[in-house]
């Protein structure tokens, strides 16, 4: 196995060549939407006075589920508030914000679920995303805040994405960074790179970087790769100190063409053994995740109207024998996921319903899904309904 440091500078040395290269650096509306779901194109504008114009949107949804396998703790059914937020910012100027506020759930395939007051007061709080962002040109800006991660083609909340769950490699990446990121476009070409806490530690040592290059007028291809550069030893809901102190890459494809969009993308993440951690997580050796990922949406006939499909497959090393770290339903467990998610939107109000199902091999007795950690199949049935004002 390489190791973290030749790994991150050889990362670290790629962003810095292929940076002096060629150039375009629009401001970006956040949070960002790439699904089944459009934002307001018109939002709320108010007059700030010297602050200029200011955008106020957001979005209100509640959903409801049905489940079996069901997990100590958790429900077969239950409905709760799955978004209700508020975004303000600007995005005009040299300097330029966003906030986000509100509380959230994160609904993930093969994972109990967590009630939206209870996972908001204990991951990013009722501020999850905010940061100051300084656009030096058309081709540099800055930024540093509570930021989103470069990380994976999902975004954090479920109005985001094609689905309305997030997916099984999702759940191996971090969500919210504490950073400071740096971003160059040039024509087809666009590059970022952060350093901040990773998983939301409150430790920094984190690198991360994006390569995005557009092929044509319907291919993109990013790289994106990251790492802990040191330790740290917290362990919290949003910070899994096994995944905190290791390394992940992607390689995504996206592909949009008339009603379709197609984003296959696989990643590969690696948790090392060591000796200042192991005592919090019982991990005396290394362990890693191997994992691909199909996203699929067709718009039908009425442009309201789209139809996603995601398919997933996540592996994982080691063995409890050996000590590894439990990436997944114990070390060396695998996993497949299926979510087919319909979703209807008409001006602001939306309904998405959704089906998931999860299979899980080579699982750890008592890591695994249902009561007592030892089923291996789980299917969820939800709908998600509600306001992108």
């Amino acid at each position: 196995m390489f190791s973290k440091s030749t790994a991150l500078a050889a990362l670290a040395m790629s962003m810095l060549v292929i940076g002096a290269g060629p150039a375009s650096a629009d401001p970006v509306p956040f949070p960002a939407m790439v699904g089944t779901l459009a934002a307001n194109p018109k939002p709320p504008e108010v007059d700030a006075g010297p602050l200029g114009k200011i955008n106020v949107d957001g979005v209100v949804s509640g959903l409801g589920f049905y489940q079996d396998s069901v997990a100590p703790g958790d429900r077969q059914t239950f409905a709760d508030i799955a978004n209700g937020q508020v975004f303000v910012q600007k995005t005009t100027g040299v300097v330029q914000f966003y906030l986000q506020a509100g509380v959230y759930s994160l609904p993930t395939v093969g994972v109990p679920y967590v009630k939206a007051t209870t996972l908001t007061q204990n991951t990013y709080g009722a501020l999850p995303q905010a940061f100051v962002k300084i656009v030096a040109n058309a081709n540099w800006s800055i930024q540093a805040g509570k930021l989103p991660t470069l990380i994976g083609p999902e975004g954090s909340y479920t109005f985001q994405n094609m689905n309305i769950q997030r997916g099984l490699l999702w759940g191996q990446e971090n969500v919210v960074t504490r950073a400071v990121q740096i971003n160059y476009t040039k024509g087809p070409l666009a590059l970022s790179a952060s350093y901040g806490d990773g998983y939301y530690s409150n430790k920094w040592n984190w690198l991360t970087g994006s390569l995005t290059y557009t092929l044509s007028k319907t291919d993109t291809l990013a790289l994106i790769g990251g790492g802990n550069l040191g330790h740290t030893a917290r362990n919290s809901f949003a910070t899994p100190v096994a995944q905190n102190n290791g390394q992940i890459y992607n390689i995504i494809w996206t592909h949009t063409q008339g009603p379709w969009m197609v984003i296959p993308y696989f990643q590969y993440s690696y948790a090392p053994a060591n000796a200042d951690v192991s005592t919090a997580i019982g991990a005396v050796h290394s362990a890693s995740t191997a994992s691909g990922a199909l996203l699929v949406q067709y718009a039908l006939k009425d442009p309201a109207f789209h139809l996603a499909v995601r398919g997933e497959y996540i592996s994982t090393t080691g063995s409890a024998a050996e000590g590894a770290a439990n990436l997944l339903y114990g070390p060396g467990s695998k996993a497949l996921s299926f979510t087919l998610t319909p979703t209807w939107q008409k001006g602001i109000f939306f309904l998405r319903g959704e089906y998931s199902y999860v299979h899980a091999y080579d699982v750890t007795p008592g890591l695994g899904l249902g009561y007592y950690g030892v089923s291996k199949k789980q299917n969820r049935l939800l709908i998600e309904c509600g306001v992108l004002f």
